[in-house]
């Protein structure tokens, strides 16, 4: 008797690791989906430029448009997973971002081209609080921060690809069709999410007695300085991201093949920090003091980046290490939202703060661009010194545990 106990709690422990290990696979393909969606656009900036007429600036208004709908809508869409239903919300976005994309593809004009930025955008907003809200639901406490980790991996794995995926479509269909097979992914996500079996979040959270969660303010001041914390985090490194090649080449003497190694050793590098972090996530409680100690030695090597002029393979060796670095955060800046979160409101929470990312992407064109302009690319990187040092000083506010994992 006591055998058959033991093997039937097996069977549904391992039936239960399975659902979990389904769960994560789908909801990370759907990350991976919403970053790769975010450049099928500027990967097709020149073919754009030549069908449109356009010059880049007008191509880049798209963006801005994509970056401000996302932002206005991020929160509201947060209230409508709490409410709707996380599953559900993510077909919808998974759905609507690649129809957008097919739609462009079918009948290509400026104004279309605006209408699909503005759905980009509102499928955009669809993916954190769902993908969040779901994960935070069905993933063992014990490997939340592991859980994270994979789903922000997976993001980050979509962008990198991006432009690879983008050459060889245009190569293989020609423009008007990468528009459409890239949105057509879209669609084959979701289904894929419904062959899964993902499972929704339920309606309400309780209590352990069984009582629903009192009503509470999202505006806490801990989500609010959070959602700071994702602008601060956003900036620090993306105007790296974005200008890294120009600056390394103006700023450094380097040449183009060179400096493409050094963003692409940055790029990947934050990817393997992004698993690495989640591991630590999951052993340390004091999320905070691993952003602020990551930050702290990152702060360092941005400031040798900045004042001195390594040879090119110890300055790639730099970003490398500043790369990995910042990937170590994110799963434990993920657990930090997770912790401050209302009870029954993580969709909601992660909509608020992901906010941060939104307004970051509005500002840091501007910024790191005028940065360019003035011909001081070596500030490029001395601009995101400044970032990391208030970063470091909001994580004393950010970063403490709850009472939860105080008594853990």
């Amino acid at each position: 008797m006591a055998d058959a106990l033991i093997a039937s709690q097996h069977t549904q422990a391992s039936a239960k690791a399975a659902s979990s290990l389904r769960t994560l696979s789908l909801i990370s393909l759907a990350h991976w989906v919403s970053h790769f969606h975010m450049l099928v656009l500027p990967m097709l900036f020149p073919f754009l430029k030549t069908q449109l007429g356009t010059g880049y600036v007008e191509l880049g208004f798209a963006m801005t448009v994509f970056a401000v709908v996302s932002a206005l809508v991020q929160t509201p869409v947060g209230y409508v997973v709490d409410h709707a239903g996380a599953r559900r919300i993510l077909l919808v976005g998974l759905t609507l971002g690649g129809l957008s994309l097919v739609m462009l593809g079918l009948h290509l004009s400026y104004g279309s081209l605006i209408a699909c930025a503005v759905l980009l955008g509102v499928a955009n907003a669809v993916y954190h609080p769902s993908d969040y809200a779901l994960l935070a639901a069905h993933m063992e406490e014990a490997r939340m921060g592991r859980a994270f980790g994979v789903h922000t991996f997976a993001g980050y794995l979509g962008g990198a690809v991006a432009p690879a995926i983008m050459a060889a479509l245009v190569t293989w269909v020609g423009g008007f069709g990468a528009l459409i097979a890239a949105g057509l992914v879209g669609p084959a996500a979701a289904l894929l999410q419904v062959i899964g079996n993902v499972p929704e979040v339920p309606p309400h959270h309780h209590h352990e007695d069984g009582a629903k969660p009192p009503k509470s303010s999202l505006l806490t001041p801990a989500l609010i300085m959070l959602t700071v914390f994702f602008m601060l985090l956003s900036l620090s490194s993306s105007g790296i991201a974005s200008f890294g090649v120009v600056a390394l080449m103006n700023g450094y003497s380097v040449s183009f093949s060179e400096a493409n190694i050094a963003l692409t050793a940055f790029l990947g590098a934050s990817a393997v920090g992004v698993l690495a972090g989640g591991v630590l996530a999951d052993r340390i409680s004091h999320h905070g003091l691993v952003a602020a100690i990551s930050f702290a030695i990152n702060t360092v090597l941005m400031l040798a980046t900045t004042f001195l002029t390594p040879p090119t393979l110890l300055l790639t060796a730099l970003l490398t290490a500043a790369g990995f670095l910042s990937g170590v955060i994110a799963p434990s800046r993920d657990m930090m939202v997770r912790n401050a979160a209302p009870a029954g409101a993580a969709g909601r929470a992660f909509g608020l703060v992901s906010t941060g990312f939104n307004f970051a992407g509005i500002i840091s064109p501007l910024l790191f661009g005028w940065i360019m302009d003035a011909s001081a690319p070596r500030w490029l990187f001395g601009a995101s010194v400044i970032f990391m040092l208030l970063t470091i000083v909001l994580t004393f506010f950010t970063g403490r545990p709850t009472k939860a994992e105080s008594a853990a």
